[in-house]
């Protein structure tokens, strides 16, 4: 696969910055690949494995390259929804196959419930949507909770409450708050608050993206093919909970994919899933 060329492009409040990677045959289907507040680097092993589609990634606004320029201090899934949409429309209005991780996947349902015409088929693997769990309250009471304490104590004590929710099976207890968590230095985060609170996921995503209440009557409506995909080694966990629950409003059965909630990375962090056999399922799944 060719070398991936950077653009960029002006949106309402931010300047956006994308890569192409061109397929060599003409007139090959373009394939868009998401996250948030993961950046378009998470993507790249992937990307490798379609190589005979034009494959696309994006940093989301306040992300990596793509700077802020209206100083707001939160991005909201309407305003990534909106950036999407100007970005398709880039590259020539679609439609287009998307795969969507995480909150990226949150994204890419607005995306669809509001400009289906642009996505021909959408996988949304592990979408954290709070609102669609039996256990909302308790959850939207969790992430407001690693919120707190972000904004008191940092990025260290916020991302040891953060790991602790989003791997723990089952639901969420009343009193996740009050629980006794690691220290930071156990896990390797840093114990020093350094003082910033522009955090792309504690302090400008986090609850934007989890408190989101999707459309779903419009979703049903849409003429994009909605695929949710869950992680075989997520079972239970909050982000695979919630992909299920999304898949049950929708009618349909998700398409469980190898790995966990990080199953399509290879080392670009250092968390290896198993991207070759992901690959293998995502293509299965985009050629139904």
């Amino acid at each position: 696969m060719p070398e991936p060329k950077t653009h960029t492009l002006t949106v309402p409040g931010a300047v956006l910055h994308y890569d192409v990677r061109e397929a060599e045959a003409d007139g090959a289907p373009v394939l868009l690949m998401i996250g948030s507040p993961m950046d378009a680097t998470g993507f790249g092993t992937l990307a490798g494995h379609f190589a005979d589609h034009t494959v696309v990634t994006y940093d989301p606004r306040g992300v990596g390259r793509s700077r802020r320029t209206d100083g707001a201090a939160e991005s909201t899934p309407d305003q990534h929804a909106d950036d999407l949409h100007r970005l398709i429309t880039e590259l020539g209005g679609g439609p287009v196959d998307i795969f969507a991780s995480s909150g990226g996947a949150v994204n890419a349902l607005v995306l669809v419930a509001r400009h289906p015409e642009q996505v021909r088929t959408l996988v949304a693997h592990e979408p954290p949507a709070v609102q669609v769990l039996p256990d909302r309250e308790e959850a939207l009471a969790a992430t407001l909770d690693i919120r707190r304490t972000y904004e008191q104590d940092g990025f260290g004590p916020a991302m040891v409450k953060f790991l602790a929710i989003s791997s723990l099976q089952g639901e969420i207890p009343a009193d996740f708050a009050g629980r006794p968590m690691r220290s930071p230095a156990e896990l390797g985060l840093p114990a020093e608050d350094d003082g910033a609170r522009d955090d792309a996921l504690f302090g400008q995503n986090l609850i934007t993206c989890t408190h989101h209440e999707h459309d779903f009557e419009a979703l049903r409506a849409a003429s994009t093919r909605v695929v949710v995909g869950v992680g075989i080694e997520s079972e239970g966990q909050l982000a695979c909970r919630a992909g299920r629950a999304i898949a049950d409003r929708l009618g349909s059965e998700p398409v469980t994919f190898p790995g966990n909630h990080g199953g399509f990375l290879g080392d670009e962090f250092g968390m290896p899933g198993d991207p070759d056999a992901f690959a293998v399922t995502l293509r299965q799944v985009l050629a139904c």
